[in-house]
């Protein structure tokens, strides 16, 4: 992607259950959690209300379909797996009581996406305690990276794609760039990544903003962006947020360029956008889920499809594959599985092909799965067009 067809671009163009954590199953009478003669239960803690409500539904909708798709033919080694999500609201708090109660009912195997960067870093330390595996934290933060025995992410790091954006950012010769971070530490741990590699280029920031998680200060945001007169901004944002601080740049700052990371504008808003989002520059972490030339995709399209879902999205998509992940898990450790041998099954998993998109995890913590990222750009029916 060129300088001129970017510019170009910019300017023209039900498988999971939704329970409380009182509704979680309680344990049985077991050596493993969550395990019974039937099933197998796989918890998340992840917003279902709040300003990520979208990464809720992709989860419930992406890794459902998985799911589903693995439980109709049979299940794991002869039992069903069953999801349940838990509402947190993107809340760190209710994050930790929400996994606080998951193990001290014994009523999951396993965590499974778990959403945020600020709600994982508050549950690590209890999970590794707790021996607790949870995997495909939806979180690229380089801080979590740690050589944690419970945790299996599949997902590339934040840095690698902010690293990604500003390479391709400067090298096509933009200069001024601002930064909008959201104000918690996902946001501020991708400020202090891009500040560093411009720094290291001699090319500073323009202007840096911080966006309150709810929004409320948007206005002042826009003001101290326009003031700084960027040529592009870089979005370090997540959900709701995201589409209201784009629509307002489009409105304020007209033919400034505007580039995010994989979670900084979540499927179910593209959508809202409409003509807004065209132009805009993400990374992406998983291949694009409208185009079936990998065999991943389109085994992706089919379980969505049985399980009643016609749109696809990165974030579903994404869902799915880390579904795929620990069902992978599961199926190698067993009949007799418990969080152990899940954990040991995990650590062995090398070179997995899922149809296009391989998974590694090395043999030894910190355990990353992918470091897979692509570059594409939205046109305005909120799809990649280049």
């Amino acid at each position: 992607m060129d300088r001129r067809r970017f510019v170009s671009l910019a300017c023209h163009s039900g498988a999971a259950a939704l329970a409380g954590p009182a509704a979680l199953p309680a344990a049985h009478a077991q050596d493993a959690p969550g395990v019974t003669a039937r099933a197998i239960t796989i918890a998340s803690s992840a917003p279902l209300s709040g300003p990520l409500l979208s990464f809720g539904q992709d989860l419930q909708q992406g890794a459902g379909a998985a799911i589903a798709q693995v439980n109709a033919r049979g299940g794991i080694h002869g039992r069903s797996v069953q999801l349940q999500i838990v509402d947190d609201a993107y809340v760190p708090d209710r994050t930790v009581a929400n996994v606080r109660q998951i193990v001290s009912q014994g009523s999951a195997l396993a965590l499974l996406s778990c959403v945020g960067t600020p709600n994982n870093t508050a549950i690590a330390p209890m999970l590794e305690e707790a021996g607790l595996p949870h995997v495909a934290p939806i979180t690229g933060a380089t801080s979590l990276r740690k050589p944690l025995r419970n945790v299996f992410h599949v997902r590339a790091s934040y840095t690698d794609e902010v690293l990604r954006l500003i390479e391709r950012l400067t090298g096509m010769g933009l200069k001024g760039l601002g930064i909008a971070y959201l104000d918690n530490g996902y946001g501020r741990e991708l400020l202090e990544v891009a500040t560093g590699a411009l720094q290291k280029r001699g090319t500073p920031a323009a202007v840096q903003a911080a966006v309150a998680t709810d929004g409320k200060n948007l206005p002042q945001v826009l003001q101290t962006l326009a003031a700084g007169k960027p040529s592009a901004v870089l979005l370090a944002t997540a959900g709701t947020v995201s589409a209201e601080l784009v629509r307002g740049i489009k409105t304020q700052l007209p033919g400034v360029l505007m580039a995010g990371v994989s979670v900084t504008l979540p499927g179910a808003s593209l959508p809202q956008l409409g003509e807004s989002a065209s132009g805009i520059a993400l990374t992406m972490v998983v291949p694009d889920p409208h185009r079936g030339r990998l065999q991943l995709v389109r085994d992706y399209q089919g379980a969505m499809r049985a399980a009643g879902h016609g749109e696809f999205s990165q974030g579903s998509l994404e869902a799915y594959v880390n579904a795929r992940v620990l069902l992978e898990g599961l199926e190698r450790a067993g009949k007799d599985v418990n969080q152990a041998r899940l954990r040991s099954a995990l650590a062995g998993i090398r070179q997995l092909d899922l149809g296009g998109f391989v998974v590694d995890y090395g043999g030894q913590p910190p355990y990353v799965g992918s470091r897979f990222i692509d570059l594409g750009v939205l046109g305005g029916s909120g799809r990649f067009i280049g």
